[in-house]
């Protein structure tokens, strides 16, 4: 199908590895180059530094049930996944005592409550087959859920339930439009529990098993910094070791970041709703803290080991439960502002102080063995935890983020409409655009000579 087309993809995160591994299957010649020393992007197992051998998460965490790009390539790629937190979530928040303590997220509350007030901004909506190109999301778009929380004259605690999905969308009340937490809630696949599981011994494998197969077509440390179209080629300009020089190509596909592709001229210019998309596209905070101590403390039989919370360190969940050992890791996802808190905690009192902001948990009874934390808004190849909708994002102009441009093709979480956020729409959204070009050469062979040559 696509035998002696050549193809290269930029960014070697699950996104770019299942479009190479696509576009490997269709007989066509990929190069994937990648900026990091490092496969994966945003899904980075972290495994220096812990005894006895394991290892956590310092990224793309959970697998749910309803992945099922993610779970097919898994599976095809013939990797375990294994159950996780199988008693499900609870909310820790501080009592009038000034205590933490954890309470049950029980019908009538939570997301519950919470999506039974969305559910009249979500009827219009869903009539609208939930397009983001109707006056109806314009409508909903113009909105934070912050005005939406005074409007409502919403009570404390359902604000310091919507507050903790900052952990969800990384992104304040204030930050996060209006539209894309009735987006949530309308798409049959909300933010409440579900089984999750995570892939045995690492979700690095996923893109490590990937790129074995790439050997040496896949190029670390190196970077795409310019791309032009001239006819029907693509000339990408790619930096290595500080030298940059030039690769010719049938089709690009680009995996970048919004975040990222926006600092990257690209000639011709691209059209002005699909700029206007890619450089307005917001990227929210996240610091995801791991912790490991010589006992899993936290542990109480029959009852959650993770907690939702609108507190200052956001999320926290048993990070390992699945691996060996009497060491034990806890992930702590702080997002948006909580993100600023935790760098700011970690610069005065380093990991011992976030340790002791879980005491509530039990934390004096163990012995903190190592620690590792990132702050992806910090990380020069990704700025930001993922993609997230403000009120100043035109939602017409989101189809844009995905729409190839001549020869150049786009994939990320930040271009799935289903899936944006999560591991699962950075595969589906490798994969279609791997599909694209198959499409698009075929209508061009299809065309003939002559109109390949007006190209």
């Amino acid at each position: 199908m696509l035998e002696g087309v050549s193809v290269l993809v930029a960014g070697a995160g699950l996104a770019g590895l299942a479009a190479a591994r696509d576009l490997d299957a269709m007989g066509a010649t990929v190069t994937v180059v990648e900026a990091r020393n490092r496969v994966g992007g945003r899904v980075w197992t972290a495994r220096s530094g812990f005894a006895d051998g394991q290892h956590a998460e310092a990224g793309g965490d959970f697998i749910d049930e309803n992945h099922d790009a993610l779970r097919a390539l898994i599976q095809s790629l013939r990797l375990e996944l294994v159950q996780v937190l199988r008693q499900g979530w609870t909310f820790a928040r501080r009592e009038d005592d000034g205590r933490i303590r954890a309470v049950p997220v029980t019908p009538g509350a939570g997301w519950d409550r919470l999506a039974e007030a969305l559910d009249p901004l979500g009827e219009p909506y869903r009539l609208s087959e939930r397009r983001w190109d109707t006056p109806i999301a314009a409508l909903l778009a113009r909105r934070s859920v912050l005005r939406w929380l005074d409007d409502i004259q919403a009570d404390p605690d359902f604000r310091e339930i919507t507050i903790g999905l900052r952990g969800f969308f990384l992104a304040e009340p204030e930050e996060l439009s209006l539209l894309a937490l009735v987006d949530q809630f309308a798409s049959g696949d909300p933010v409440g529990p579900s089984r999750t599981y995570r892939v045995a011994g690492g979700m690095d494998r996923i893109a490590t098993t990937l790129a074995s197969g790439l050997a040496d077509r896949l190029k670390l440390n190196t970077e795409l910094v310019a791309i032009s179209q001239h006819g029907a080629r693509v000339r990408a300009s790619l930096r290595h070791q500080r030298h940059v020089h030039q690769f010719a190509c049938d089709y690009l596909v680009c995996t970048l970041p919004a975040s990222i592709l926006r600092r990257v001229p690209i000639t011709p210019a691209l059209p002005g709703q699909q700029h206007e998309a890619i450089a307005t596209l917001k990227y929210g905070r996240a610091t995801k803290s791991l912790l490991q101590f010589s006992s899993r403390f936290w542990r109480i039989p029959r009852k959650p080991s993770a907690y939702g919370s609108a507190l200052p360190f956001g999320a926290v969940w048993d990070a390992n439960e699945e691996q060996r050992g009497k060491p034990a890791i806890l992930s702590l996802m702080a997002g948006g502002a909580a993100s600023d808190w935790m760098i700011d905690l970690l610069g005065r009192e380093g990991s011992a102080g976030l340790a002791k902001q879980l005491e509530w948990l039990g934390s004096r009874r163990a012995e903190l063995l190592h620690a590792h934390h990132v702050s992806w808004e910090l990380d020069p190849f990704a700025r930001g935890g993922y993609a997230y909708f403000d009120p100043t994002f035109p939602p017409d102009r989101r189809h844009w983020l995905a729409r190839p441009s001549g020869r150049l093709f786009f994939a990320g979480e930040h271009t799935s409409l289903r899936w944006q956020g999560y591991m699962n729409g950075a595969v589906e959204s490798g994969r279609r655009a791997a599909a694209e070009v198959a499409a698009t050469h075929a209508l061009a062979r299809s065309a003939g000579p002559a109109s390949t040559a007006r190209r």
